[in-house]
């Protein structure tokens, strides 16, 4: 089953400094339905203005990922981390027992993101940060795991839930198939260019849920940057 969910369509509000629009939330008025897809507590689509960003603010045992997509953010926290982190790269902060973070953009111009949460496998452990360029694909049309909690993802940046977080970057007319074993579902949204997923089109920013299918096909409709999660 894939469930196609327009970005025009996802719950969101404009805070002149925020842009946001939300595939799931962990809480507030938004639709009950999309409150999480298996581990998968919350995927926000942000565009931040210059200058602009989260104050300092607390979490606990939650796994949260940033993907930037255009532009760049600067991470501070509570364990002392500080860092620059530009499109193509990915971001983790595991809260374990308690981080204060802030996300600020300091640039010129706006930054886009996607912020995805999990629940971790297990609760508490120390907090930690990292950041990294995402790993490269070393074929053509691939996927490449860039935060995972899953053993053999050694170039991905560790994580404490039993998920991957996925890019892949293809060329128009490429094709890529990716199988979800059992009782694992999958959310798909391409950051940029328009896919069709098993016969569905799905265009930037877009999201597509996946679950009751052992194998999913991704083929290029335009140049496109994808970015998908595979829980359970």
């Amino acid at each position: 089953m894939i469930e196609y969910r327009p970005f025009i369509q996802l719950p969101g509000e404009d805070l002149g400094w925020l842009q946001a629009r939300r595939h799931f939330s962990s809480g507030g008025s938004d639709d009950a339905a999309r409150g999480g897809w298996g581990a998968l507590r919350v995927w926000s689509d942000h565009e931040i203005a210059p200058n602009a960003g989260f104050a300092l603010h607390a979490h606990v045992d939650m796994e949260i990922i940033t993907y930037v997509r255009e532009g760049a953010v600067t991470h501070r926290d509570s364990l002392g981390n500080e860092g620059r982190v530009e499109a193509g790269s990915v971001q983790i902060v595991s809260a374990g027992t308690g981080i204060r973070h802030a996300e600020y953009n300091l640039e010129q111009e706006p930054a886009r993101i996607f912020q995805i949460w999990f629940a971790p496998a297990t609760p508490g452990g120390s907090p930690a940060w990292g950041a990294q360029q995402c790993p490269k694909c070393e074929g053509f049309g691939c996927f490449v795991a860039i935060a995972s909690g899953i053993d053999g993802d050694r170039d991905a940046l560790p994580i404490r839930a039993c998920v991957r977080v996925l890019n892949a970057k293809l060329k128009v007319g490429e094709t890529i198939e990716y199988g979800l074993r059992e009782s694992r579902h999958a959310y798909l949204v391409p950051s940029s260019g328009i896919v069709d997923v098993d016969g569905v089109t799905v265009h930037a920013r877009d999201g597509a849920a996946i679950k009751d299918v052992d194998r999913v096909t991704i083929a290029a409709i335009e140049d496109a940057d994808v970015v998908m999660v595979d829980v359970l």
